[in-house]
């Protein structure tokens, strides 16, 4: 079977999972989270309160040509500007996934996952990853003139390979561990593309979200907490659009015949319809199930069929949470699970009995 046919084949099941980062510091505390809310899905924990190499730009910076350390993130054209080059594209040129490892410094959850010390309660069905989007992570990094380098035409090229091999390296990672893989292409920026401060052409954005998914194997999706032009995000080779669906879903029925082919063609959505933040404090799950239906009666009143809306759905928080309060992020994570059950309970045959004893799949 190819990895198009298993992803094809993968079934979302209104499962939940989370996007971002979370508040721990000590990254077995923040496994132990993730695998009590998301054992079927778990994503390995983004610690950005940890250490200033978790930022979700510096993390994957690591042997990027040229590249500073301390203060802004920037690219010194100095020596060894065109030694780092050559080294990343005889990497990029050989498979050399290796090049894209990320330390235990940048990724203490990760590690922790690759050196055994991580027991599932029960076998993934997938594993989550993550890479900062090549648009966000390009527009944030900046030369020594303060211009972001993705306005540098060399550099922009060696910032959509440099995050395939970073991208491509975690997820022979993650399969080891699992049968089936997730990687989430998070891409905050996305939310300002067409203002007057991102000045790249569609083109550009299609390249470079291609170029980083080129090398994947499992199901790759773009996450996006802001308003966006998903239309535009659909033309890259994607399997799922990760968005904010409490503040959002209202803009999606704008896309409603670009949605309904990416759902034909067996792309699936995570709905992010918890609320990220204080907003979550005035919410149930009954409501957030709610607000959830608003949303996809609005998409099928624009003519996207419903049931591929209902077959095709995650549930996850809307954004990341790497720098609320632990209680909160508990009340926000134990909300997506509550949301996660009931949807599956109405949505998913044969699970309804075991929902509601709380049992899972």
């Amino acid at each position: 079977m190819s990895s198009e046919e298993a992803r094809a084949l993968f079934e979302p099941q209104w499962l939940p999972f989370i996007v971002g980062g979370l508040p721990y510091k000590d990254p077995e505390v923040a496994w132990q989270v993730v695998l009590d809310h998301f054992p079927h899905i778990p994503s390995w924990p983004l610690l950005p309160r940890r250490h200033r190499h978790e930022n979700m730009y510096v993390q994957f910076s690591e042997r990027f040509p040229g590249i500073a350390a301390g203060g802004r993130i920037r690219v010194v054209a100095d020596d060894t500007l065109d030694e780092g080059l050559r080294r990343l594209y005889l990497a990029y040129l050989e498979g050399e996934l290796d090049y894209g490892r990320m330390g235990a410094s940048y990724a203490a959850g990760l590690d922790l996952l690759r050196r055994e010390e991580v027991s599932f309660p029960c076998t993934p069905l997938a594993l989550k990853g993550e890479v900062t989007g090549p648009v966000s992570w390009g527009l944030t990094v900046v030369d020594e003139a303060q211009r972001p380098i993705l306005y540098d035409e060399v550099l922009a090229d060696a910032v959509g390979k440099h995050l395939r091999l970073k991208a491509a390296w975690q997820e022979r990672e993650l399969r080891k561990e699992a049968p089936e893989s997730i990687m989430i292409v998070n891409e905050p920026y996305m939310a300002s593309f067409g203002s007057a401060f991102v000045s790249l052409s569609q083109a550009q954005v299609v390249e470079l979200l291609a170029e980083v998914v080129a090398d994947l194997q499992g199901m790759k999706g773009v996450h996006c907490c802001g308003n966006t032009d998903w239309s535009l995000v659909l033309r890259a080779p994607i399997d799922i659009i990760s968005f904010d669906a409490y503040d959002y879903a209202e803009n999606l029925p704008l896309y409603a015949d670009e949605i309904g082919e990416f759902l034909d063609r067996g792309g699936m959505m995570a709905w992010g319809i918890v609320p990220a933040g204080v907003a979550s404090e005035n919410e149930t799950a009954e409501s957030l199930v709610a607000r959830l239906h608003e949303g996809i009666a609005q998409l099928v009143e624009n003519g996207v069929p419903e049931e591929a809306i209902l077959q095709r759905g995650f549930i996850t928080p809307s954004c990341g949470l790497g720098f609320l309060s632990p209680g909160l992020v508990d009340h926000i994570l134990d909300l997506t699970v509550a949301v996660s059950r009931e949807m599956r309970a109405r949505y998913v045959e044969g699970v309804e009995d075991d929902e509601k004893k709380g049992e899972g799949l």
